[in-house]
C-alpha cells in the first residue's frame, strides 16, 4: 500500500514535464500520447509509475472540476459574489452553476470534459500495453499483472461513471488505446437513450469482469470494495440512467459489502477519524486519493473555496494560501425583517417554515442543534485535536478566543459576522428582496464549512496532506437504507441511518429527530439525510437530487418559486434540460462524431 502511494505521489511531479495527455481539442495532435510499452515497461516499478499517472490525473481533475458540477449546481453549496456582484464574479465560471444557467460554452463544463477523457485515455493506453507485456519480463507473476490490469479497468470504469452522471447518453464509448484508434474521443450513438443503456451495460460488465483480481483493504488504490461500490452506485441510479429501477439488486451488493465479502470495514465511531491526517487507517475509509503538498496537491480544494482571506488569524496559522471567500452554504433564511449593522436581519423567515415549506436547501437549520458538528464553531488545537464542529457562523474571533476578526472587501474594518442569509445588508434603508440571488451576497453572507480540519502552526499539521476520501462505508449504509425505504421497510431504513448518524450525538435517539418542516420518515427525509452526511464532499449531491426528481423540480432558496431578485426572475420549475449537461462546444467543433445532448439542440 505504501509503495503504491509513493508511486502515485511521485508520478504527479513528472506530469508537468511529460508530453500532454489532453489533446481532445486539437485534430493535429494524437489524442492520447503514450510511451511504447516495449521501451517503458521494464519492471514492476515502471508499471506502478504508469498506473500512478492515472491516479494523479484523476485526482487532479475530479477533486476540483467534478466537485463544482456536483455541488454548485445543487441545493446545499453556493458560489456567491459580493460588492454588487463585482467581486468573486470569476467571469461567471462558477456562478452559472449556482444559478443553473450553464450552456455548451461554459468553461467548467469544458474543463471537466477534458480532464475526464485524459483519465480514460491514460487508462486505455496502460491496459493495452500491459496486455501485450509478459509478466516474466517485469519480474512479477501473472496474478500480479492481472491485478494491475484490473486496477486500471476499475479506474477507467470509475472515470466513465463520473462523466456518465454528467453527460449521460451524449457520451461516446471509447475503450481503445491511441495505438488502436484515432477517434477523438470516439463516435457517439445518435440515439441518446440507446447510448445511455450501452454505457450503463459497459460499466457494469467491466466492473463485474475484474473485481476478483483486485486487492482488499488497500485504501489508496482501487480495491474490491471500491469496485463493488461503483456497481452499487450504478444500480442505485439505474432508473435515472436507463429508466429501469434496480433497487433490489443494489441492496444485495450493499449488504455483501457490509458483511465483509470484499474487505473488512466498519463505520467510524468518531467522524473526525475520516478527515484526519492518518485517515487511511480509519475503518470507514474504503478509498482515498493520496495527497501531499508539493507532490499531488489537491488538498487546497478541501477548504479554500469556503474560507475568508484572514482565516489564518482565526485558526492561529500562517499558511501562505489564502481563502477564496466566495463559497458558502445555501442560506437557511430569507432577507425579510430588520436589517442589522453587522449583516443579516432579525425576524427573517426560515425556508423550512410553513411560509415556504422547503425540504431542500436551508442546510444549517436542518441540522439538529445537539449535533456535534453544529454545537460549536470549528476549532483546532496545537496538540492536533479538533472539537468536531464543521462550520463558521456568527461573530468570528481570532484563535485567542477573544479578539474580534475584521472583515475585508465591502465590509473593510467592520467585525466579521457570518449570517445564515445571502444579501446586500450594507444597503441600510433599502428594501431587500425577500428571496435573494447568489450574485448579490456580501462578505458576511453565508455559513462557511471546514470539513477537513485546519490547524494552528504549533500543531505542525498541513491539512493539505490529508488524503482526499472518495469512498467510505457510510455511503453503503445509506444506500441500503434508501433501498429498504423504497421497499417499504421504514424501520430498517431508520435503524441503518441511526447506525451512522448516532456518532454525532451524546444521545443517539436525537439522530432520528425530524427537522422543522418534515413530518415523516419518507423520501424527503432520506434525501435530507444523504445531504447532511455527505455535505460538501462532492460525492453526488446533484445525482441524489436527480434520483428523487428534485434537481430541476425541487424548491429551495430562489429555486422553485417566482421572485424578482433585482437581477432576473426565476421560474417556478427549472427546465429539465439542465438534468444533463451539454457537450462542450469545443469538443463538438473538433469531433464530428459527437452528437450534442438533444435537450441543448
Amino acid at each position: 500500500m505504501k509503495e503504491m502511494k509513493r508511486y502515485i505521489l511521485n508520478i504527479a511531479l513528472l506530469l508537468a514535464a511529460c508530453v500532454s495527455y489532453t489533446s481532445c481539442l486539437n485534430l493535429e495532435e494524437e489524442v492520447f500520447d503514450r510511451v511504447d510499452g516495449s521501451v517503458y515497461y521494464a519492471d514492476e516499478a515502471s508499471v506502478q509509475g504508469a498506473v500512478g499517472a492515472i491516479y494523479a490525473e484523476a485526482a487532479l481533475g475530479y477533486c476540483e472540476y467534478f466537485w463544482y458540477l456536483q455541488e454548485f449546481s445543487a441545493d446545499q453549496i453556493a458560489w456567491r459574489t459580493w460588492n454588487g456582484g463585482a467581486w468573486g464574479w470569476d467571469e461567471a465560471l462558477k456562478f452559472v452553476l449556482s444559478s443553473q444557467t450553464w450552456n455548451a460554452e461554459s468553461t467548467i463544463v469544458r474543463q471537466a470534459w477534458e480532464k475526464a477523457w485524459t483519465t480514460i485515455g491514460l487508462a486505455n493506453n496502460v491496459i493495452y500495453e500491459l496486455g501485450l507485456t509478459s509478466p516474466a519480463a517485469l519480474g512479477i507473476s501473472q496474478e500480479k499483472l492481472d491485478l494491475y490490469i484490473a486496477e486500471c479497468r476499475t479506474l477507467r470504469a470509475w472515470a466513465y461513471y463520473n462523466i456518465y452522471e454528467i453527460w449521460g447518453g451524449a457520451l461516446p464509448l471509447n475503450i481503445k488505446a491511441s495505438a488502436e484508434s484515432s477517434e477523438i474521443p470516439g463516435t457517439a450513438d445518435p440515439d441518446f437513450n440507446t447510448s445511455c443503456q450501452k454505457i450503463f451495460d459497459f460499466i457494469v460488465d467491466e466492473l463485474d469482469g475484474c473485481w476478483e483480481a483486485l486487492p482488499q483493504n488497500e485504501p489508496n488504490r482501487m480495491n474490491q470494495a471500491v469496485n463493488r461500490m461503483l456497481k452499487m452506485r450504478m444500480l442505485l441510479n439505474s432508473e435515472v440512467f436507463t429508466g429501469v429501477a434496480k433497487y433490489d439488486e443494489c441492496a444485495v451488493i450493499a449488504q455483501e459489502i457490509l458483511d465483509g465479502k470484499y474487505g473488512t470495514y466498519s463505520v467510524a465511531t468518531d467522524h473526525r477519524d475520516i478527515y484526519s491526517l492518518d485517515n487511511i487507517n480509519c475503518s470507514e475509509v474504503v478509498m482515498a486519493f493520496a495527497t501531499e503538498v508539493g507532490q499531488l496537491n489537491i488538498g487546497w480544494m478541501k477548504n479554500m473555496p469556503f474560507l475568508p482571506y484572514n482565516i489564518w488569524e482565526n485558526v492561529g496559522g500562517t499558511y501562505e494560501q489564502s481563502g477564496w471567500n466566495c463559497t458558502c452554504l445555501a442560506p437557511s433564511f430569507d432577507n425579510s425583517g430588520e436589517v442589522q449593522t453587522l449583516g443579516g436581519s432579525t425576524g427573517a423567515t426560515c425556508f423550512l417554515d410553513s411560509k415556504y415549506g422547503d425540504k431542500l436547501g436551508a442546510v444549517y437549520e436542518r441540522f439538529n442543534k445537539n449535533d456535534i458538528r453544529v454545537k460549536a464553531n470549528f476549532r483546532a488545537e496545537a496538540d492536533g485535536s479538533w472539537n468536531g464542529g464543521m462550520f463558521l457562523k456568527g461573530a468570528m474571533v481570532s484563535h485567542d478566543g477573544t479578539t474580534p476578526l475584521k472583515a475585508d472587501a465591502d465590509r473593510e474594518g467592520q467585525d466579521l459576522v457570518y449570517v445564515d442569509q445571502v444579501g446586500t445588508f450594507l444597503n441600510l434603508g433599502t428594501p431587500l428582496q425577500t428571496v435573494m440571488h447568489p450574485r448579490w451576497g456580501e462578505t458576511n453572507s453565508g455559513v462557511r464549512m471546514i470539513k477537513y480540519p485546519i490547524y494552528p502552526d504549533a500543531a505542525g499539521i498541513d491539512f493539505q496532506n490529508i488524503d482526499e476520501v472518495e469512498f467510505r462505508l457510510s455511503e453503503v449504509v445509506y444506500t441500503l437504507a434508501e433501498c429498504k425505504l423504497r421497499a417499504g421497510q421504514t424501520e430498517a431504513a431508520k435503524d441503518l441511518v441511526k447506525s451512522v448518524k448516532g456518532r454525532y450525538f451524546d444521545n443517539a435517539a436525537d439522530a432520528l429527530e425530524l427537522p422543522m418542516g418534515f413530518s415523516a420518515y419518507d423520501s424527503d427525509w432520506m434525501l435530507h439525510e444523504w445531504g447532511l452526511e455527505f455535505l460538501g464532499e462532492g460525492r453526488r449531491r446533484r445525482t441524489d437530487l436527480r434520483r428523487f426528481d428534485k434537481f430541476t423540480q425541487g424548491q429551495w432558496w430562489f429555486f422553485g418559486r417566482v421572485e424578482s431578485d433585482g437581477y432576473g426572475s426565476y421560474p417556478a420549475k427549472r427546465d429539465r434540460k439542465y438534468e444533463w449537461f451539454p457537450l462542450p462546444a469545443s469538443a463538438l467543433l473538433v469531433n464530428p462524431g459527437l452528437v450534442q445532448n438533444p435537450n441543448y439542440l
